[in-house]
């Protein structure tokens, strides 16, 4: 391990070529968390209702969705999907963005999670070289992509990610890898309290709710990463790439839809991972 390490400081392109593959195939595989978690949670919801409500019934037979099985396959002819028809981005070309049996239209986004994963990917490399943070950074990078698309499709940001997002967060820091052990913990606590504050005062003012939790765990997750005084920034950045977004969509919408703020509080916390102390030194006159 310490020589794969110490080729990888020695021949920077080697790294990057590297991330760069691996990133392709991980944004082939979070196509498929991005797809699946919510029906998987909606499948978990199902069975718990039936439970609670009607207890002497059995459960409904269905076969029990993960993110291995069953086998994908082509939403229209259900003809499962082949290795080398999954190929990231090389696949969605050499199909011409269809189906290889049916020719049923592939999403575009699909070789875009693969290629933003990719591109994203490179600038956490580029940023912090062969080191442990760049490890780490990538799995927060992945991760934010993730809740980012499904809370876009679905105003869902799962407790399984960020959670889990945030208990990385304070495990790191524990060695103070991105900040002290300390600044860890009251970073995941005000994350928290800041957004459920606004939350509750909107709640009292106005009778109904502005946000969803997962918002405040997303934060919190964030504020275990990078500390207390990155929150602010974050919250900001967040307001402005929503509001950037927002007016984008309602253009292209042309109808009110539910607004999902979780996408730009992920979206501001990667920046402000990558760039956050470069962007505070400017804004203060540093």
């Amino acid at each position: 391990m310490h020589d794969l390490i110490s080729y990888f400081i020695d021949s920077p392109t080697a790294l990057y070529f590297a991330v760069g593959m691996i990133s392709l195939c991980i944004g082939s595989f979070l196509n498929v968390v991005i797809f699946r978690t919510p029906k998987m949670m909606e499948q978990e919801w199902q069975q718990e209702c039936q439970f609670l409500l009607h207890p002497e019934q059995a459960i409904i037979d269905q076969e029990k969705l993960s993110l291995s099985r069953p086998v994908s396959t082509c939403p229209k002819c259900k003809e499962p999907i082949r290795w080398y028809q999954n190929i990231p981005v090389i696949s969605w070309l050499s199909l011409k963005g269809k189906c290889g049996t049916c020719q049923n239209p592939i999403s575009f986004r699909y070789p875009f999670i693969e290629i933003l994963t990719t591109l994203c990917s490179l600038v956490i490399v580029a940023t912090f070289g062969a080191t442990v943070q760049m490890l780490f950074g990538l799995i927060l990078t992945w991760m934010l992509i993730a809740l980012t698309f499904i809370d876009f499709d679905t105003q869902l940001l799962p407790d399984r990610f960020t959670l889990t997002l945030a208990a990385i967060g304070l495990a790191v820091n524990t060695f103070s890898v991105y900040t002290s052990p300390v600044s860890a913990i009251w970073g995941y606590v005000i994350g928290f309290l800041c957004l459920w504050i606004v939350y509750y005062l909107f709640k009292i003012v106005t009778g109904k709710e502005g946000m969803g939790y997962g918002d405040f765990k997303l934060l919190a997750a964030l504020g275990a990463w990078m500390g207390p005084l990155m929150l602010p920034l974050i919250v900001l950045l967040s307001s402005l790439v929503g509001a950037i977004i927002g007016i984008i969509l309602l253009k292209i919408r042309k109808e009110n839809q539910p607004f999902a703020f979780g996408p730009y509080i992920a979206i501001a916390g990667w920046i402000a991972f990558i760039w956050g102390e470069k962007i505070m030194k400017v804004y203060l006159g540093g």
